[in-house]
């Protein structure tokens, strides 16, 4: 069964090629040979302040960026983050963008009386897809995966957005060309799955 899928690319380094594109082209390219429509945002391509304020959040007015990526959010049905670990998290990039995005209104009903049922994008899954340098493993386990559970619980769940499954892409610096390919054909058959 086709579906609609967004895709995020959350690198913020737009002008360069990382691993974080290529897999989103590999992902994009499995989906497409599925049957399924692909939309992509990049946030480092969009002029984004960062919020100030709780006021600007839930009253400011969203810029036409905004609105045109909520749009793209409320087509999809299946959703594809990706994104280096920095600090242990997102970039800054990716965490303004979704504040921006992910407003009262939007993403949870302000008027809401249990807050764990407010979200307003239910029937949507998530997949996040996570590189970073050192090995995926420690990341989970002795960090906690703190970036994954952020994004799963506190942003897209809190959302509706479920399941959020997650694919953590470690020791990106010393992948030589046969592993990159080996996981831009897992990313694949992920896209062809829309999984």
């Amino acid at each position: 069964m086709s579906s609609h899928i967004l895709l995020v690319q959350g690198h913020p380094d737009c002008v360069h090629v990382h691993l974080c594109h290529t897999l989103a082209a590999a992902y994009a390219d499995g989906a497409r040979s599925g049957g399924h429509a692909i939309e992509t945002i990049e946030p480092a391509r969009l002029r984004l302040p960062l919020l100030g304020s709780q006021e600007e959040w839930q009253h400011g007015t969203a810029s036409p960026e905004v609105l045109a990526a909520q749009a793209a959010i409320r087509r999809a049905r299946h959703l594809v983050f990706f994104y280096p670990l920095w600090l242990g998290d997102m970039p800054a990039m990716l965490k303004g963008f979704l504040e921006q995005v992910a407003r009262p209104g939007f993403a949870i009903d302000p008027s809401a009386r249990n807050l764990l049922q407010a979200g307003l994008l239910r029937g949507r899954s998530a997949r996040l897809v996570v590189s970073m340098g050192m090995p995926a493993p420690v990341y989970r386990w002795f960090y906690g995966g703190y970036s994954v559970k952020l994004m799963r619980r506190n942003i897209l769940g809190f959302a509706g957005i479920a399941p959020v499954r997650a694919t953590m892409v470690g020791g990106v610096a010393t992948l030589d060309a046969a592993q990159v390919e080996r996981w831009c054909e897992r990313m694949r058959r992920l896209g062809v799955d829309a999984a």
